[in-house]
């Protein structure tokens, strides 16, 4: 019976990564952590250039390789064609440049910000800041507005905001080695979720990638979020 377990479990997909539900100052939220040991990745199109827009076609693409997702959420906004609005860099190659912002929603609330990884760093960074240093990135995807900024809350998030929704994005550790991606479960506002990354996880800085359409794939919880296409998504890749 034992051994049989065991086979069982070793069967399973390899989790790389965690997420967990969490309750912070009377709002819900769903937290997955990243590390560096994990196979991080942005995903848009496919290699003839179609739109994914979806956890299920990134999993069927995945599958031919033996991989799957162990989990995602979309990342970052995207014009009405799915592009995205800002930067865009996959495997190293900059699929669409960086933008300041401008006045398009969200993402015009400056300052807006990126989020860009690689083997040994994982980044949020500010838009001028990323614009002058221009670091190396793997991956990385350009957002707005910016959370959390060298551990101060957007100076526009107003305490007694009355705006709500669910709200989707991303902070990283000081050194760099972690990530958390986090989605809201219940209407927050923005002062309410950048609070969670700056006071919760203490992110020195954290992005913000979108609300209303926000969306999580998170198998151990049990859930794959779906609606219309998505533009950019980040997870992680696993071995079947």
């Amino acid at each position: 019976m034992i051994r049989a377990a065991l086979a069982f479990l070793l069967l399973l997909p390899a989790v790389a990564n965690a997420c967990e539900t969490l309750t912070y100052k009377s709002n819900d939220y769903t937290l997955c952590e990243v590390t560096l040991e994990d196979d991080l990745r942005l995903f848009h199109s496919d290699a003839d250039g179609r739109l994914l827009g979806s956890f299920s076609r990134i999993n069927a693409m995945l599958a031919d390789s033996g991989q799957t997702l162990g989990f995602a959420m979309n990342a970052g906004m995207y014009h009405t064609d799915r592009s995205p609005v800002g930067l865009f860099v996959e495997n190293g190659i900059e699929r669409a440049p960086l933008a300041d912002g401008g006045t398009y929603g969200n993402f015009g609330l400056k300052p807006n910000g990126v989020f860009c990884f690689s083997k040994d760093r994982l980044a949020v960074i500010e838009t001028n800041a990323f614009r002058d240093a221009r670091p190396a990135c793997d991956y990385a995807t350009q957002s707005g507005p910016m959370l959390v900024i060298d551990g101060a809350l957007h100076p526009r998030f107003l305490l007694d905001a009355t705006s709500r929704y669910i709200r989707n994005g991303v902070g990283v550790s000081a050194d760099g080695t972690r990530a958390w991606f986090v989605i809201s479960d219940n209407p927050v506002t923005f002062h309410e979720f950048g609070s969670l990354f700056r006071d919760h996880l203490k992110t020195p800085n954290a992005l913000y990638f979108d609300g209303k359409v926000s969306r999580l794939f998170a198998p151990d919880l049990g859930r794959s979020d779906s609606g219309f296409p998505l533009g950019v998504i980040v997870g992680t890749v696993i071995s079947r």
